[in-house]
């Protein structure tokens, strides 16, 4: 088959020459098209579902809205989590599945569900399923800033003007309003006013729903034309809702201003937007699943400078997070990477071939493989990021292995003395090689496989980056069998000038060759002296999950007091936002999200915070490391004591809450069943945990201390006065907060008609004065609140948090200066000694550990299951056991040097460096075929073996030096760079730097000396 594709190439040069072209043609057509964002998609199959259940406290919700969901829920197949929290009024429930389970299909599942056990609810819960959202949708953040303009008419611009036009662009799936405050229509009625017209509330609630109705009433002939009839007069105005007319029952009509206070109000807040220590008003824009995060960023900005004219004077849109900023930072650091390694590479090639019309061809391949790789990319849906770039990057150096092994050849064969057509030399010297190299690629192919199986975070993640070198490798390997010989053909011709720079490296490395042969002994321990050394450095190498990236930005997030106001929440955080703009000045600007927006269907309370801190370019820093700059944040915001606090990255946060339902780098779950042996419990932990050496942010979630107020009626009472049991709720709902009950139209402008009081200078907000509450009866009779119920105040817990139907409570912390595995255990340790777990509590830890521990597992599976296969194929195309030892004799001694190297520049054994030390046996294996597979065809013209491994070692040396020099000259640039997602690349360009220097001595040393030493028996030495 190879003899027939080269053969074929060959005698159809024109046929090749067009289809490359065209392939060109749709690769730069293909790379255009490509979407483009920070990093793939890492998202799992995931559901949220979101209730709220008003007026309950948390075990209440629990017992009676999440555990009978989660029961429910148990019964859906391919499941492999299902988390919830629980607060007051709350619930959020989470449920993950298995990998490649299809998203439509897993809603609809938890839809049915939900469907089946909502009649068993309490009446009044609100919500449902959550949109589908990944921790890659919020591209874009901003304020509005008008200084003439109120919070309420900032909000009213964000509602009505802004969002519905952002809803417009392509890609965008929703924008979502904070802060500020949401202008209604309200009546607040006056129960005094009330009981003399002897009007119920009940009466006036009717009155509003039935206004507010337009109906359409039937068609109308008049003389030859049809109408339509229709009853209109729906409320638009305030002055319209004052107006309304409400009859008692004894037929007497009152306008509604007449029964308490109508006025412009606002929404009850569930949380609220601080910029720079001032209320503010924030539009974050969510995209689709899988748009193009670059495209839909432009288009938004696009759209924002269109709107400009049309806002009011002084109006501003203060960007302070845009994800292509991101994009464009780590984008072009990759692709300066990929710039400077097929410069690198270029380079190495003209210096060893000596020849530029060879070393031109040898680099047509890295253009030709990489557009035949975005043309796969696009075909597959990936898109262009950190990782599948970064995974073109790594394959630099490979992808030149195939067309050098094949050009070095031809142009030994075109130098040489037969008479031959040049098109017969072309096609010996390519055949020649040919089923080496197509043997090496495959086992590439095959060591680069076990990255495909990754399940989780590191499966998404690095899966792009091994089908991005499979494909870049298959790609270079069809290249060098085709195009590369028709080239050949019309741009190399024999070349008699002597390559002197070659000849001296040869010289010197058969005396040094020659030397290592005749001290065998002495060369084999150096070997294993060397491969304990590694054995050493790796375990004193720290091992972790994945480096953190630096994305720029910097979040703080802050848990106060559970029983914490809104307004006293919003003065803490500005006092601290004030704090740190003044004493850390590499902080350009500070926005703060506190609690929810107004539906309230998110499971943050109004207690807890997450403060966006926007950097200054670094040039402007005191700090040569943003390290220090955190612990300078850290410092400022240790003045405020009584706060959980962690310090993450807005990308980086979202990952963490998808993933483990937690933000820090280790998370601690203690299962139990009673919340106040849990809040002891983790209180011990956390202390424990303090003392570890790397622990920062420790933190537990404030499980018990929320307080609630009771108000339980008497019903043998309610049922004297006629006022049945949801009018009693709906008239606390309304006094305490309101409720919407309509909406006014104008145009497309839509304002809630609010029934109660929401304002802020309402009496009735005070709890001090509940009992002089009157609630309004039948007939319109006042009864005194006291004297139909009792009021008192009750704890609870704060939050309730289960996993699997198991109830937990969270123990958070980030590690710093050291490997998290070796923290955890540490850990681990310290909690056995010190704590006392009762019977039927456990301790399980997860977060970047049990990631770690996942890949660790994986990993540990399936290289065996590759490293067999690779055993299979070496034997095929040898066909010999001993040769095909030989060449696997060089995996050990390359990962030594990988070892070695990850201990000496001082990073963690990682999944990155896991991946660094896979691509690290295929370049290993791939030297050690070269080698053998040339002893095994020129042996026949050698009667002394020593002589063949001298000869046939020195012929086979500039092409292991080119495949080692390439490779690592294409790592260099992400060794060295420092933009975003360098420190993902590092480790890994660390482990296949160092492997290959020690790959390429065993290649080059010890394997003509093993294989002198298993041929020996074959030769006869004189």
């Amino acid at each position: 088959m190879i003899a027939k594709l080269l053969s074929f190439s060959l005698k159809n040069r024109l046929f090749v020459f067009i289809t490359f072209l065209l392939i060109i043609a749709a690769g730069i057509q293909s790379f255009r098209q490509l979407p483009v964002d920070a990093f793939p998609e890492i998202s799992p199959t995931q559901v949220k579902i979101i209730l709220r259940a008003p007026g309950m406290a948390a075990e209440r919700v629990e017992n009676q809205v999440t555990h009978p969901i989660e029961t429910e829920l148990l019964g859906i197949p391919n499941q492999t989590i299902l988390r919830s929290t629980t607060k007051y009024g709350i619930t959020s429930i989470t449920l993950d599945f298995e990998e490649g389970t299809d998203i439509y299909w897993a809603r609809q599942q938890v839809a049915e569900k939900l469907a089946a056990v909502r009649d068993a609810l309490p009446a009044g819960i609100q919500g449902g399923l959550a949109p589908m959202s990944t921790p890659l949708s919020e591209m874009f953040m901003f304020t509005v800033e008008n200084p003439d303009l109120t919070l309420s008419e900032k909000r009213h611009l964000l509602d009505w003007v802004i969002r519905p036009a952002l809803r417009t662009v392509e890609g965008v799936a929703d924008v979502t309003n904070l802060g500020g405050k949401v202008r209604t229509f309200q009546f607040s009625p006056d129960p005094i006013k009330l009981s003399e017209a002897k009007v119920s509330l009940d009466t006036i609630k009717t009155r509003l729903e039935e206004a507010n109705q337009v109906g359409n009433l039937g068609r109308v002939t008049l003389g030859t034309e049809t109408f339509s009839a229709r009853v209109s007069g729906r409320i638009v105005e305030l002055n319209d809702l004052a107006a309304l007319s409400v009859e008692n029952t004894n037929g007497d009509v009152y306008r509604l201003e007449q029964l308490g206070e109508v006025s412009l109000s606002y929404l009850p807040r569930f949380g609220a937007i601080t910029k720079d220590g001032q209320e503010a008003v924030e539009g974050l824009v969510v995209g689709l699943k899988g748009a193009n995060a670059a495209a839909v960023v432009a288009s938004v900005k696009d759209k924002l400078t269109q709107l400009q004219s049309s806002l009011p004077q002084h109006t501003d849109i203060n960007v302070f997070y845009n994800r292509k900023g991101l994009i464009d930072t780590a984008i072009a650091g990759i692709s300066d990477a990929l710039m400077e390694s097929i410069v690198l590479v270029i380079a190495v090639l003209v210096f060893f071939l000596r020849n530029i019309r060879a070393s031109i061809l040898v680099s047509l391949s890295i253009p030709i493989a990489a557009l035949i790789t975005f043309i796969c990319l696009r075909q597959i849906g990936l898109s262009a990021n950190l990782m599948s770039l970064g995974g073109l990057v790594i394959a630099i150096g490979m992808i030149v292995d195939s067309s050098v092994v094949i050009t070095e050849k031809v142009e030994t064969e075109l130098n040489s003395e037969k008479n031959l057509p040049i098109l017969h030399k072309i096609y010996r010297a390519s055949l020649s090689v040919a089923p080496s190299v197509v043997s090496g690629t495959i086992i590439i192919v095959l060591v680069f496989l076990p990255l495909l199986t990754l399940t989780g975070l590191e499966g998404k993640l690095f899966s792009p980056v091994a089908l991005t070198i499979v494909i870049a490798i298959a790609a270079s390997l069809v290249t060098a069998l085709t195009l590369i010989p028709a080239l050949a053909s019309l741009m190399m011709r024999p070349n008699k000038r002597r390559n002197k720079m070659l000849e001296r490296l040869q010289a010197s490395y058969r005396v040094i060759l020659n030397s290592a042969l005749t001290h065998k002994p002495l060369l084999i321990t150096g070997f294993l002296v060397l491969f304990g050394l590694s054995a050493l450095s790796f375990i004193m190498v720290g091992k972790t999950f994945m480096p953190t990236m630096d994305e720029g930005d910097i979040i703080v997030q802050f848990e106060k007091a559970p029983t914490l106001s809104l307004s006293e929440s919003i003065a803490i955080d500005t006092q601290v936002e004030n704090a740190l703009l003044e004493q850390v000045p590499e902080i350009k600007q500070i926005v703060a999200r506190t609690g929810s927006d107004e539906l309230g269907l998110d499971p943050m309370g109004l207690n807890e915070t997450d403060v966006f801190m926007e950097l200054k370019p670094r040039d402007e820093w005191r700090f040569d490391n943003k390290q220090a700059l955190i612990d300078a944040i850290r410092e400022v915001v240790s003045g405020y004591p009584g706060m959980n606090v962690n310090v993450t990255q807005p990308i980086q946060m979202r990952i963490s809450e998808m993933l483990t339902g937690s933000t820090g780098a280790v998370s601690i779950k203690v299962f139990g069943d009673e919340m106040d042996t849990l809040a002891g419990l983790t209180d011990e932990i956390v202390a424990s945990a303090r003392d570890v050496e790397g622990a920062v942010d420790v933190q537990a979630s404030v499980i018990t201390g929320a307080q609630f107020l009771s108000i339980v009626p008497d019903m043998q009472k309610l049922n004297y006065y006629g006022i049945s049991k949801r009018a009693f709720s709906e008239f606390i709902h309304s006094q305490l907060s309101g409720y919407s009950v309509s909406e006014a139209v104008n145009g497309r402008i839509r304002t809630p008609i609010v029934f109660g009081s929401q304002s802020e200078r309402s009496g009735y907000q005070a709890v001090t004065r509940l009992n002089s509450l009157t609630i309004i009866a039948e007939q319109g009779k006042a009864v005194p609140l006291n004297e139909v119920a009792t009021i008192s105040f009750e704890q609870g817990p704060a939050i309730i948090e289960r996993e699997n139907s198991h109830r937990y409570a969270l123990i958070t912390t980030n590690v710093e200066n050291r490997d998290v595995v070796g923290f955890v255990n540490e850990l681990q340790s310290l909690i056995e000694q010190q704590v006392e777990l009762p019977a039927g509590y456990f301790v399980e830890y997860g977060g970047e550990f049990e990631n770690q521990a996942r890949a660790s597992a994986n990993l540990l599976m399936v290289i065996p299951v590759a490293l067999l296969l690779i055993v299979i194929l070496l034997f095929t195309s040898m066909g010999s056991l001993g040769l095909t030892a030989i060449v696997l004799t060089n995996i050990p001694f390359a990962l030594s040097g990988g070892a070695i190297s990850l201990w000496i520049s001082g990073q963690y054994m990682s999944v990155p460096a896991s991946v660094g030390f896979i691509a690290l046996m295929g370049v290993a294996i791939l030297n050690g075929i070269v080698m053998v597979s040339h002893f095994e065809q020129t042996k026949i013209h050698f009667s002394h073996l020593s002589s063949l491994v001298i000869a046939g070692a020195t012929d086979r040396l500039r092409p292991v030096l080119i495949t080692a020099i390439t490779a690592i000259f294409g790592l260099i640039p992400l060794l060295i760079s420092t933009g975003p997602g360098s420190e993902i690349q590092r480790p890994l360009a660390a482990v296949v730097i160092g492997g290959l220097v020690t790959a390429t001595l065993a290649t080059l040393l010890l394997l003509p000396a093993l294989y002198q030493i298993t041929n020996r028996k074959h030769y006869h030495e004189q």
